[in-house]
């Protein structure tokens, strides 16, 4: 049997409500700043939640041709924003730099995919009848146009598609880029998620479900993970990608490796559409499937960016998977959100939480959990409240949860 291959990161990207830069993020992340506001982008009166972390200062005037910009909906455009630095970064942008297009693929997903396209095709259809309803509606809506668009810009023919699994979705194509690569489908792979869902319909609908925070009057203590007087998640946008590359691949072409992709686990819940498992068994499953596959002992993790979304019902559930995966060591390691920065990017979020994995292994430092002021007894690990914290780094692991009973795990090791 041919040895697995090992999976290194060589290009980041991110665009979040903290900045449209890996560098800019993660120097906002570190000084614990917050990207959540009152939302702007439409009327929000008679809504119960009027806060949102928006991508601020975004322009695709030097990305995007006007005309192609208008074809693709916002989702495209972040995605569009965040692989273009995850590529240059990683020199894979052609054929001269050592690299077969026909050998590099793209998973990156969206849980909602364009939902301010249908949104408003919906209300052409309405308003001004069926012959108004743009011919690229269902191109621009669909959840899989990220990674076919982003196929078509830089050439790359390798593997392509998008998964949806709701707000594990941009971890879940990490993991599985991670497979396929591991088992030798690819020698590249760029892998991520990205969203844009904060739109009249979107708030309406989390709001309706009692999912949203409505601390309103204090947008940027809003999000406060794992904290007893948490109210519901704030949603948020934006994209975050890695490339993710056979290390002898990497090496060949002098590529810089910037952390190694070592685990991954998967599970499902089988419980409820929404909510959690009680018990955690199913995100406990989906940490020790990871472990399983790095062939990695417990002992050896340092930290854990938690999926964290600062719902009553999730950090409770999230804190009891930990215990149960982790034992006795779930005390010991360090533990944050970054959604207490960032709100909750939904799709995107283990996309750009695995970007700040890769950035707290090489820099030696985890961002911490803001906004924690009251403990909660269901809440009792090492959060790194408030500020963040020097550590010497050798794994984390990234954990993100969707709707569905959706579950998954992937560990990250230092160069």
């Amino acid at each position: 049997m041919t040895p697995y291959k090992r999976v290194v990161i060589t290009g980041t990207g991110a665009v979040s409500p903290l900045g449209n830069t890996v560098q800019e993020n993660w120097e906002k992340l570190l000084a614990g700043n917050s990207g959540i506001g009152a939302l702007t982008r439409f009327d929000t009166t008679g809504f119960r939640c009027r806060i949102g972390g928006e991508v601020k200062n975004f322009s695709t005037d030097a990305l995007l041709d006007p005309k192609e910009a208008k074809r693709l909906d916002m989702f495209c455009h972040f995605a569009v924003a965040a692989a273009d630095q995850a590529v240059n970064q990683a020199g894979i942008s052609g054929s001269e730099h050592g690299v077969n297009p026909e050998r590099i693929g793209v998973m990156v997903s969206s849980g909602i995919g364009g939902l301010g396209t249908l949104s408003q095709q919906i209300q052409n259809l309405l308003d001004k009848g069926p012959g108004r309803v743009s011919p690229l509606t269902v191109p621009m809506m669909i959840s899989d146009m990220a990674a076919g668009y982003l196929a078509i810009r830089y050439q790359f023919q390798g593997p392509n598609f998008g998964l949806v699994s709701a707000c594990a979705s941009g971890l879940h194509s990490i993991g599985e880029a991670f497979w396929m690569i591991r088992r030798g489908d690819a020698d590249v792979i760029l892998a991520g998620g990205t969203e844009a869902g904060i739109t009249p319909i979107g708030q309406a609908s989390f709001s309706s479900m009692h999912a949203l925070s409505e601390r309103n009057d204090d947008p940027t203590h809003a999000s406060r993970p794992f904290d007893r007087d948490r109210d519901g998640f704030v949603p948020a946008e934006g994209a975050g990608i890695l490339v993710l590359e056979d290390a002898e691949h990497a090496a060949r072409r002098g590529a810089t490796a910037l952390a190694e992709v070592i685990g991954y686990g998967l599970s499902g819940d089988a419980f409820h559409i929404t909510a959690p498992h009680s018990e955690g068994l199913g995100a406990a499953r989906a940490i020790c499937n990871a472990f399983t596959c790095a062939e990695l002992p417990i002992s050896a993790l340092d930290y854990v960016n938690a999926h964290g979304t600062s719902t009553p019902l999730n950090d409770k559930v999230e804190t009891l998977a930990l215990k149960r995966a982790l034992g006795e060591h779930a005390y010991r390691v360090a533990i944050s959100s970054t959604k207490s920065m960032t709100g909750h990017m939904l799709g995107a979020a283990g996309g750009f939480e695995s970007v700040v994995c890769a950035l707290a292994l090489k820099n030696g430092v985890i961002p911490g959990t803001m906004n924690y002021q009251t403990p909660d007894p269901d809440c009792d690990l090492n959060y790194t409240p408030n500020q963040c914290r020097e550590l010497p780094l050798k794994v984390a692991l990234n954990v993100s949860l969707g709707f569905g009973g959706h579950n998954a795990a992937v560990l990250f090791k230092a160069m």
